[in-house]
Formats: structure tokens, sequence, C-alpha cells
């Protein structure tokens, strides 16, 4: 893996600065954005948020997940890494991917192997036309960016939409994502591939792709979480 894990890196930014819609704009004038974190007015992330995170030391965390070679998580879901991922998530602030992404590069060391291919949990398509982006997307980007390391942004598709999982017990979130995705298996035919979300709940969704991605022919499969449930 290349070692180009810089935190200070204006590629880093351009790459996820994002022009906001223009609805979402004329919203802001009548509703000014507030900072995910704090709560500071007419700011989607503060400079003072951007600081504690970026000062936020890892706590990986190994997330027991079946079917999973292995699970890691740079942190637990709260705090101020909770609100980035909201942020980024729901706030239509893809820009935080740049310094999650940070968090994620610097917990690949603790895999025990290294991976050939970075794989986004994928959404489907009217969830994608509905938030503008995809979170896990925005992620393996900066990973890709940070290591060299490829992005299989086609290698798997969730055909099927889901629903949310939020408020559905672990059974239910299982059953809700039963072949809901599929792989491309000339991408991914033989390789070490490293699946990418923002949040490791249950593990049913990670369960779901690894499923797909493994009967697709690939040679292992792990995940990596910004934060974990």
């Amino acid at each position: 893996m290349k070692t180009r894990l810089n935190t200070h890196s204006a590629r880093n930014t351009g790459l996820f600065a994002s022009v906001r819609p223009v609805w979402l704009a004329a919203l802001d004038l009548v509703f000014p954005p507030r900072c995910q974190g704090c709560g500071r007015v007419d700011t989607l992330w503060c400079a003072a948020c951007a600081a504690d995170l970026a000062h936020l030391p890892l706590a990986v965390h190994t997330v027991p997940v079946a079917d999973l070679e292995q699970v890691l998580a740079t942190g637990t879901h709260e705090g101020i890494l909770q609100a980035a991922v909201q942020s980024l998530k729901y706030a239509h602030n893809p820009a935080l991917a740049g310094p999650l992404g940070q968090r994620l590069a610097h917990t690949l060391p603790h895999f025990s192997r290294t991976f050939d291919m970075y794989i986004p949990v994928p959404l489907h398509a009217a969830r994608l036309a509905e938030r503008g982006y995809n979170q896990a997307q925005s992620l393996c980007a900066a990973l890709t960016d940070l290591t060299g390391i490829p992005t299989g942004s086609e290698a798997l598709q969730r055909h099927r939409d889901t629903g949310h999982q939020v408020g559905l017990n672990r059974q239910e979130r299982l059953m809700n994502v039963v072949d809901a995705f599929t792989a491309h298996p000339p991408l991914i035919d033989g390789k070490r591939l490293l699946l990418v979300d923002d949040v490791c709940t249950t593990g049913a969704t990670l369960r779901a792709c690894a499923a797909a991605l493994r009967d697709s022919g690939a040679a292992a499969v792990a995940a990596l979480t910004v934060t974990v449930a």
C-alpha cells in the first residue's frame, strides 16, 4: 500500500467539494444550515468541529459479523464521529469523506491482509437519485486517493430497493437485504475485496454484500466502516 496518508491535501479537499443543488441553496436562505456537530448557524461543518474530528484518536473496533473475514470500525457511533457521519450522509456534505477517509486509511494496517480493491456498499438507484451521491462511494474515493488501491464502483449493485433498515431488529434487517445485491464477476474474480460503508449496525447489509461478492468469485471479503453502532 502506498503511504500517502497526508492529513492536509488540497487534492482531497477538491475531490469531494460539490456544488449544492439550487433548491438546497435557495432553502439555505430561508433556513440557514447548521453545523451537525455543534449547531452553529450558517455552516454545514464548522472549523471547531473539523479540528475536533481531526484530533480524535482512532479507537479501532473488531466487529463480529458472520461470513466476513474481518470487520473493523474506526470508532463507535457517538459524539463528533457520529455527527460527522450524519453530516456526510444526510446534510449533503460529501466533503467530510476526506477526513473520515483519513481515519479509514489509518485503520488499514489493522487488517491481517492487504486488498486488491475497495467496494462501496451501493445504494439503490432510487435512493441515489434522492440523495445525489453515495456516501460509501465518497469514502472509497478518499481511500483510493490516499492509498492508490482502486475502487470497484461497478462491481456491486443493489438491484432491489430494500428501504431503510432503521427501526428493524436483527432478524428483520437480515431478511430485508437477502438477495438484494448483484456482483459483476469479471471485475472481482480472484480478488481480495474490502467492503466500505459509513456505519455497521447489525452487519446484515455487509453480510448480504459479501455473499454476492463471494458467489461471483471473490477470493476474500472483509469490511471497514467509520463507526460501529
